[in-house]
């Protein structure tokens, strides 16, 4: 029954019903042996974080995210209809995509730098059924 274990709270009730309020019905911290961890998340491969101001930044990759040629992109579609109902007649196409910057730590490996972010792109940053990607890392 709602209301008389402090420590139950029931994930979802029937619609429309609201439980009464109780005096036992108050909104309480979870004691430590009831709280969830989660592991530590690993960082990539030779890269290390740097925060702005904290280091000098040696390198900074630069990644481009569009969607592949045959795949529709109705994101750049929609730009596309409302740059020629504005004025804009001569767009021939439009590609919404993304853009990330990432900066390197000072001593960074390039050939390992960029092995690292090219898995990254292929795992996480990108979706490689339906988006190419292109990346460059300057000094």
């Amino acid at each position: 029954m709602i209301g008389r274990d402090p420590g139950h709270w029931p994930t979802s009730r029937p619609a429309g019903r609201r439980p009464a309020l109780r005096h036992d019905c108050r909104l309480r911290p979870l004691s430590a042996g009831h709280r969830k961890h989660s592991p530590p998340r690993k960082p990539l491969p030779n890269i290390r974080l740097v925060f702005a101001g904290l280091a000098r930044i040696a390198m900074k990759a630069k990644i481009i995210i569009t969607p592949k040629k045959a795949v529709l992109d109705p994101q750049g579609k929609t730009v596309q209809s409302a740059l020629e109902h504005m004025g804009y007649q001569d767009v021939a196409g439009v590609h919404v995509g993304k853009y990330v910057e990432i900066d390197l730590a000072p001593g960074t490996d390039r050939a390992a730098a960029q092995q690292a972010l090219n898995e990254a792109c292929h795992r996480f940053l990108s979706n490689p059924v339906i988006e190419d990607y292109r990346l460059e890392i300057a000094d």
